[in-house]
């Protein structure tokens, strides 16, 4: 882990973009598509602790970012080019566009300035869609990833983001995949080798009584 300066210099709000991946209603709501997901998402405090980022970005001036997940209600455009794609077709809950399902989740409180990118398709949230062009106009050097799942949305927007040349930032306690010991396993031997390793108590020091920045 990096030390609190280098973590600190890392983390300037100027340079920074905070990313929640599929935190959204019917993920890792009550009402979750996921329900295994949706439990350890919750019981395992990332969701609160998500929450928590969120709340002190906007207080530090870091920029939010929503990835949302979701489908058109007949299905126009979406992959069918792998199990998961064709197994989340019968779900009984559905990530439709304009549904409660794909609203961002409680306990988190997005803010008017924060920015939601939705996509249609695909497994990460970068690959096709508007993130990286609004990172770049937003002048992020530093992406810093929560949510879920780590099994597959987290892990290939940490590897996008370093393909695409940014500094990922994972924060191990703020993700949430299955089973419950997959998540560790996945930080240890996948996510250390190519990005920084934090917690969010050490994010929320990072930020912690840092000025608003003006507006990028």
């Amino acid at each position: 882990m990096p030390s609190h300066e280098d973590l600190a210099e890392l983390l300037a709000p100027s340079g920074t973009v905070l990313l929640t991946v599929e935190c959204q209603q019917g993920v890792v709501g009550p009402d979750s598509a996921l329900p295994e997901l949706a439990q350890e998402a919750r019981s395992s405090g990332a969701l609160t602790r998500v929450a928590l980022l969120v709340a002190a970005a906007h207080e530090s001036g870091v920029q939010v970012m929503h990835a949302v997940a979701e489908r058109r209600p007949d299905g126009r455009g979406s992959n069918r080019n792998g199990r998961l794609f064709r197994a989340a077709e019968r779900l009984p809950v559905q990530q439709l566009t304009g549904s409660r399902a794909v609203r961002v989740a409680p306990p988190i409180e997005p803010a008017e300035e924060d920015l939601i990118v939705r996509r249609l398709h695909g497994l990460s949230p970068l690959a096709g869609t508007d993130v990286d062009p609004l990172l770049r106009n937003l002048g992020c050097r530093t992406l810093v990833v929560t949510g879920v799942s780590a099994n597959v949305a987290v892990p290939n927007a940490v590897f996008d983001a370093v393909n695409l040349g940014y500094q990922a930032v994972v924060v191990r306690d703020a993700i949430a995949g299955v089973p419950a010991d997959y998540t560790p396993a996945m930080i240890r031997n996948t996510l250390a080798l190519v990005a920084t390793v934090t917690t969010t108590q050490d994010v929320l020091t990072a930020w912690k009584r840092r000025p608003r920045r003006a507006e990028r």
